[in-house]
């Protein structure tokens, strides 16, 4: 080789090892300022500002450094925001303030819980990345169910430093994050074999518990109200539940026949209980609260459920303040891939309160007048008899009130192959009540009715907007699809940019069990019959 040419070799080399000590210069000054790589993620977020304040100086090298970093930071902030929850209990002297308090601390912690289980199940590979946007999705629900509490008493300003804290906004960043990564897989998903085995949290034991020759026998505990009785109440069948090493299988309780007048609470810590009832008109449990009655919608519950992988089964949940009394709900859930077979929901305004994750409601009957299937959950009601009761003179009856607050949300109700009929006490003047399938309570509401009997009391419109506004008409997404009967007629439906008449099969089937719930996945394990698709 020529001397000219070794030179030019030489040069190169030093040029080659300039620029790269330049741009590792460069990279270790943008790592340590955070600046360019950090504003970066953040600006594909709703929230950028509080990303960047979140994150710190964090330089995340790729997309799922950038989740993992992104739901460490809700998480912290989740923490400080349950420190000054706690702390509010100091300034909540009156009945309706502790009330307010009671809610949002257990909600919070609930947000933290999900946000935790989200975090590990990410960082181990041990869950889909739509169980993860259902966890995200229920860990903001949470705080709009403390904020909306405080709303009804009159109490916005007693919640603000939990407003204020900026967890809602970094929860939404990590839904919008998430997102990404659910369409990516999503197509994988969509594709899979019916054949697919059982996921990990199913056990061998579990995939035949409730075929009908042998769940009674397998009872755990037995609840009667008959003297004599080891346990008299499910509150102490419950309470027995949770002091024994049960492991993480089914608690199976069998509720004798009878009027249980109690208010039931099933805690995170109560996993895979089952109510299993001697039918929907045999088996009873009641309570009377209400937000008249100085509690929140949420506390007013007769039974509230958020233990993972609840199951009822010939159970009537009722709540008998009456239609003068505003918000009382008769059952609440927020457990996730809970079953609800053959049961009914009885009340007035806010009956069944679908607060949050995968549920699935099955030959149920639900009563009610206003708002009376309301929530946050991705919940799917198969061959359900939805009845409207007489409300009081001059209010109209809403059957839906959907809370989806966030666009990334996966959460909507569904409402399949069902039958939406007035109750016996409306059909004597259903003439001078108004009706309709839903209004929307929050901004993304989603709700959908397919390939179900809707009858004449329904009014032609089909939808209500929330009082005298415009709110949500674009944002929000009503939809039916191969309805039937004299109330199914869509000439002369609303006309908002969101209501959809769906003709295509394709876009039906995003509501289905298979895609709303993900059923395929958990719901065999259950032995509750179900319709997969469409």
């Amino acid at each position: 080789m020529s001397p000219i040419k070794i030179f030019v070799s030489f040069l190169t080399l030093i040029i080659l090892l300039l620029c790269l000590f330049f741009v590792s210069m460069q990279a270790l000054h943008d790592s340590s300022a955070g600046g360019d790589d950090i504003n970066r993620w953040c600006k594909t977020t709703p929230h950028p500002d509080n990303c960047k304040h979140s994150l710190g100086h964090g330089e995340p090298r790729f997309r799922a450094d950038f989740r993992i970093m992104a739901l460490e930071a809700a998480l912290k902030l989740a923490h400080h925001t349950q420190t000054f929850t706690g702390a509010l209990v100091n300034h909540g002297r009156t009945k309706r303030k502790k009330a307010v308090w009671k809610d949002c601390y257990k909600l919070v912690n609930n947000t933290i819980l999900q946000l935790n289980q989200t975090l590990i199940g990410l960082k181990t590979s041990k869950i889909s990345d739509f169980d993860a946007q259902t966890w995200l999705s229920a860990s903001l629900t949470n705080l709009q169910t403390c904020f909306s509490g405080s709303g009804e008493l009159n109490l916005t300003s007693f919640v603000s430093p939990i407003r204020l804290s900026g967890l809602t906004e970094m929860i939404s960043n990590s839904l919008a994050i998430n997102q990404f990564f659910l369409k990516q897989t999503e197509n994988n998903y969509n594709n899979s074999d019916d054949s697919e085995d059982f996921p990990w949290w199913v056990t061998e034991k579990d995939r035949k518990l409730l075929q009908t020759e042998s769940i009674y026998k397998r009872a755990n505990v037995i609840v009667s109200p008959a003297k004599g009785s080891k346990f008299r109440t499910i509150q102490s069948a419950l309470d027995y539940a949770s002091r024994i090493n049960r492991g993480n299988g089914r608690f199976i309780i069998y509720i004798r026949r009878g009027v249980y007048r109690e208010n039931i609470e099933i805690g995170n810590d109560l996993k895979n209980i089952v109510f299993l009832g001697d039918g929907l008109r045999y088996t009873i449990i009641t309570g009377d609260r209400s937000v008249a009655g100085g509690f929140t919608t949420y506390s007013s519950a007769t039974v509230g459920v958020d233990g993972t992988g609840f199951i009822a089964r010939g159970i009537t949940f009722r709540n008998t303040a009456g239609p003068t009394k505003a918000q009382a709900v008769a059952l609440r859930s927020a457990s996730d891939l809970s079953v609800f077979y053959a049961c009914s929901f009885e009340g007035y305004q806010d009956t069944l309160f679908v607060l949050a994750q995968r549920q699935f409601y099955k030959l149920c009957y639900i009563y009610g007048t206003i708002d009376f299937i309301f929530g946050n959950a991705a919940v799917v009601f198969q061959n359900c008899m939805i009845l409207a009761r007489k409300p009081l003179s001059g209010q109209a009856n809403m059957i839906t009130a959907q809370g989806r607050g966030d666009p990334f949300q996966n959460t909507g109700i569904s409402i399949h192959n069902s039958r939406v009929m007035a109750a016996p006490d409306l059909k004597p003047v259903v003439g001078s009540v108004q009706t309709f399938l839903g209004r929307p309570w929050q901004e993304y509401s989603r709700t959908v009715f397919m390939k179900t009997f809707i009858d004449a009391h329904v009014n032609p419109k089909g939808w209500s907007p929330w009082g005298n506004t415009d709110f949500a008409f674009k944002t929000l997404y009503y939809g039916e699809y191969g309805c039937f009967g004299p109330g199914a007629v869509t000439q002369n439906r609303v006309k908002w940019p969101g209501y959809h008449i769906i003709t295509s099969a394709s876009e039906a089937s995003q509501f289905t069990v298979e895609r709303l719930i993900a059923g395929r996945a958990w719901l065999r394990a259950t032995e509750v019959p179900f319709i997969s698709g469409l």
